[in-house]
C-alpha cells in the first residue's frame, strides 16, 4: 500500500509518496506549471499509476480561522478533477494501475512555513528553497495523515 501527497503552488506541483507500511513520507518531486496546477494532472495520474498508490491526500489550503478562501476552492476542484479523471481512466480500461485511488483534502495551513523552517534547520540556503519547499510541504502534508491514521489504528 502507497499513499501520495499533494501540495498545489502556483509555480510547482510538489509531491511525496509513503513507504508501503504507511509510515513515512519521502520527497517524490515537483511538477513545474507555470501559474496552473491543473496542467499537473496527467503527470500526477502516471505517478500514481506508476507507484500503484491507494490514497492521494491533497492540501487543502484553509484560511488560518479555517474556513475556505480561493485557493481551498481551487484545491476542492484539483481532488475532484482528479478523481473524475481516474475513474474515467479505470472505465475505459486505460488505466494500468491497480484500483483507482481514494481521494482526500487535508488542512495545510502553516505547512510551506513548516517547510522552509526544515529546510533552514537542515543547513539549506534560502536560496535553493524554492525548488524544494512545494515537496517539503507535500511530505508534511502526507506525513500528517499518516501519522493520523496511525494514531486511529492505535485508538481500536
Amino acid at each position: 500500500m502507497v499513499w501520495m501527497g499533494v501540495d498545489l503552488g502556483e509555480a510547482r506541483v510538489g509531491l511525496a509518496l509513503s513507504d508501503p507500511e504507511l509510515t513515512f513520507a519521502h520527497p517524490e518531486g515537483n511538477i513545474e506549471v507555470h501559474g496552473d496546477s491543473f496542467h499537473a494532472l496527467d503527470a500526477v495520474i502516471g505517478i500514481i499509476e506508476e507507484n500503484d498508490v491507494d490514497v492521494v491526500v491533497v492540501g487543502l489550503p484553509l484560511m488560518l480561522d479555517g474556513s475556505v478562501g480561493a485557493s481551498g476552492k481551487k484545491a476542492t476542484r484539483w481532488g475532484r478533477n482528479l478523481s473524475r479523471r481516474v475513474e474515467d481512466a479505470v472505465a475505459s480500461n486505460d488505466w494500468h494501475g491497480g484500483s483507482a485511488p481514494q481521494v482526500v483534502m487535508r488542512d495545510e495551513r502553516l505547512t510551506t512555513v513548516m517547510a522552509h523552517d526544515g529546510l533552514r534547520s537542515a543547513g539549506i540556503a534560502e536560496r535553493w528553497h524554492r525548488a524544494r519547499v512545494d515537496q517539503q510541504s507535500a511530505v508534511l502534508i502526507l506525513q500528517s495523515a499518516l501519522d493520523a491514521r496511525s494514531q486511529e489504528e492505535r485508538d481500536r
